[in-house]
């Protein structure tokens, strides 16, 4: 097993718990800049939720 299947099956194993780091990240990233970037902050996370468990 390679480096990189190593990585994939550590995402897949612990998507739960990325997508629950990814949402506190969004929500400290729209608390300092009082939700101006709401709409890419959203963008990104749901790129990111959309990719774990998924490799």
């Amino acid at each position: 097993m390679g480096i990189f299947d190593k990585a994939k099956k550590a995402v897949n194993d612990n998507a739960d718990k990325i997508d629950s780091a990814v949402d506190k990240a969004a929500k400290m990233v729209d608390d300092k800049t009082g939700g101006k970037y709401a709409d890419k902050v959203d963008k990104v996370q749901d790129t990111i939720k959309g990719k774990t468990g998924n490799l």
